[in-house]
């Protein structure tokens, strides 16, 4: 049974059911999985064997009951190591966080509910130092890789979580996404990556880098991002900001496909963004795919002008929060780049977050306006593929700062749309390729249901990454 960590969570549980295998079967593999790999990617920064396998094991003595604990019960699971998970220290890529100083006995909502519903935890993963930044490596854990070329970054900031679910380190992981972060490392890493409405998933503690910043799953295929949302997006008391319960379930809505669905598909936003060409064709092959399935495509874009300047203004307002009780020994201890982000946010006014507020007011305002017309808005996720591992920026990109290669991104963060990442293919050096589909606020299931109908048929790509692919 040692391809069990390349089954999807669905499959999993359809083999628990049937008896075929147990969750220690799977946890096992998954756990040989993790062995093989992370050497190489530097997926997990912190690995629970004996805390795994003892939950496998509870979770095999409710399965020959008949009494699974929940949807996810016996499915191995990791979690980023931005959120808070009981009995494990949350470091978060930083050396000025000791992990002897907390009592670690709290979970995040999203995890305390994959607790709730009988999940394994493998492990937390890798993320740059406080999610900073669209590529994953930090002060306290180093660089982590593609897993398809590992002189490659894997994106970020969830970039320890699509590198683990890419290689079938587990099929479900939470990630983060306050810029793009779910959606960058699963368009790299070639998996599927949600980042839902704003409150749809509670978050708690609250992120210094305020309502930009989102939960969301990371797996392999549409329908597992589904059910990992039926499980996390149950509404907690300690998000004041929460939206109010789903109607119906996201696994029940993934059927119905995108015949007549209207869908602007934006190559570039208007011409102001270079795509790479293998990055073009392979979006441009999706768009015709949703109109072989049905959809009314036209090329359309997005009614706004890049705000980066004004999110900027949210986001380097948010790193200097999260540094601002340091110390000025601490602070030696930072990301060179994020301590010249934070420096940077710490000189801004209240003006300036509240004209950036307002251009990020504006910005939601024009989305809602484009969605009257448009069900989806299809884009590249990034508009290159994988660049050299260990840099913030590839050679020739614009501006110093992850910003300027992530443009399709970080704009759906200030409108707080809903927004998937799902793979469309390879470039000519065999790196992932990543389509966006975002929909209007609260049509989560919209993207799920559309990503779904462009996956069927078509089976999760595996890298056959080894310890000498490096």
């Amino acid at each position: 049974m040692t391809d069990l960590h390349e089954l999807t969570a669905r499959q999993l549980i359809a083999g628990y059911r049937s008896g075929a295998f147990t969750p220690v079967d799977a946890v096992r593999s998954v756990l040989d999985r993790v062995e093989t790999v992370n050497g190489t990617v530097n997926a997990f920064c912190r690995v629970d064997e004996e805390g795994a396998l003892e939950a496998a094991q509870a979770s095999r003595e409710r399965w020959r009951r008949g009494e699974p604990a929940g949807l996810v019960d016996g499915v191995p699971v990791s979690v980023k190591d931005i959120l808070l998970q009981r009995g494990a220290p949350t470091l978060r890529g930083s050396r000025t966080i000791d992990p002897a100083a907390g009592t670690w006995d709290e979970d995040a909502p999203s995890v305390a509910r994959l607790r709730e519903h009988g999940a394994v935890f493998i492990g937390k993963t890798t993320t740059p130092e406080f999610g900073w930044k669209g590529v994953t490596d930090s002060p306290l854990h180093g660089v982590t890789r593609n897993p398809y070329d590992p002189r490659r970054t894997c994106g970020g900031s969830s970039g320890g979580s699509a590198a683990a679910v890419a290689l079938g380190a587990g099929p479900l992981s939470l990630g983060t996404d306050g810029g793009g972060s779910v959606r960058i490392p699963a368009a790299f890493c070639g998996i599927f990556g949600l980042k839902p409405t704003y409150g749809r998933v509670p978050l708690y503690p609250a992120s210094a880098f305020g309502t930009l910043s989102h939960v969301g799953p990371m797996t392999r295929a549409a329908a597992d991002a589904a059910l990992l949302m039926d499980v996390i997006s149950a509404p907690d008391w300690r998000d004041w900001s929460g939206a109010a319960p789903q109607a119906g379930g996201f696994s029940d809505a993934l059927a119905g496909g995108v015949a007549g669905l209207r869908i602007a598909y934006s190559p570039d936003l208007g011409g102001s963004v270079p795509v790479a060409p293998p990055v073009e064709t392979a979006v441009r092959r999706l768009a015709d795919r949703l109109a072989d399935l049905g959809a009314r495509v036209e090329e359309a874009h997005p009614p706004f002008p890049g705000p980066v300047e004004a999110f900027h203004v949210l986001w380097f307002s948010g790193a200097a929060k999260v540094v601002d009780r340091l110390t000025d020994a601490q602070r030696e201890l930072l990301d060179p780049g994020l301590a010249e982000v934070c420096e940077q946010g710490a000189r801004y006014s209240a003006l300036d977050y509240l004209c950036a507020t307002q251009v990020r007011m504006a910005l939601g305002h024009a989305m809602g306006g484009f969605h009257q017309k448009y069900d989806l808005l299809l884009t590249p996720t990034v508009p290159i593929t994988a660049f050299a591992a260990g840099v913030e920026t590839p050679a020739g990109a614009p501006g110093r700062r992850w910003t300027g290669w992530t443009p399709f991104t970080y704009p759906f963060n200030m409108t707080q749309q809903p927004a998937a990442s799902l793979p469309c293919g390879t470039d000519p050096d065999g790196l992932p390729i990543g389509a966006q589909l975002v929909a209007a606020r609260h049509a989560d299931a919209l993207v799920l249901r559309a990503a779904h109908a462009l996956e069927r048929g078509t089976p999760p790509a595996s890298p056959r990454l080894t310890p000498a692919g490096r």
